[in-house]
């Protein structure tokens, strides 16, 4: 799969892949809400403080992805919605996993 065929949330990196979330802390619980802006839109059960609801949404990502959590690092937004996660898997490999999750959100 070409770099030129993958979503706008999904981009190839050297190491696998980059995740592009936005994400909505302090819900219910943790799934993906559908698109937002060329992101992964995701509601994180899990409050914005200490760095929880970024560690909640890295251990769903890894979830849902069938990997380990350390397979999942946030690259940028610590402090921010808009994040950028890592994910060392292939590209192909994720978008075949979030697909279907994305297709029951929208």
């Amino acid at each position: 799969m070409s770099a030129a065929s993958l979503p706008c949330w999904l981009l190839a990196h050297g190491d696998g892949c980059v995740v592009l979330i936005s994400a909505q802390p302090g819900a219910r619980r943790s799934e993906l809400a559908g698109l937002h802006d060329g992101t992964l839109r995701v509601r994180v059960a899990a409050p914005a403080l200490e760095g929880r609801a970024n560690d909640a949404l890295r251990a769903w990502l890894a979830g849902q992805l069938r990997c380990a959590n350390k397979q999942v690092r946030l690259l940028r937004g610590d402090k921010s919605r808009r994040k950028q996660l890592l994910v060392e898997l292939p590209p192909e490999l994720v978008l075949a996993r979030i697909e279907p999750l994305l297709a029951q959100a929208q």
